[in-house]
């Protein structure tokens, strides 16, 4: 599943440099996760790094774009080899 950050977002610039695959970039009235991109640190961390640095506990399950373990891996995989 990929995440995304509620209205309760108050702009404090700490998830998106925790994103090890710059899901994370600023919307129009908050910060955003781009679905596509979001593997909820799998193959990075044991837990999402947006979450654990979040002070107002803002981000969430996306229940538009659930994935199972697998999916998230072969993301994580598809991503890396974009990078090369």
């Amino acid at each position: 599943m990929a995440l995304r950050i509620t209205d309760e977002c108050i702009n404090c610039d700490v998830c998106e440099p925790q994103c090890p695959n710059t899901a994370i970039s600023m919307g129009p009235e908050h910060y955003d996760i781009d679905p596509d991109r979001c593997t909820e640190c799998v193959g990075h961390f044991d837990e999402p790094q947006c979450q654990v640095f979040c002070p107002v506990e803002c981000i969430e399950v996306d229940p538009d774009h659930t994935e199972g373990e697998d999916a998230l891996r072969n993301k994580f995989h598809r991503l890396a080899l974009a990078l090369k």
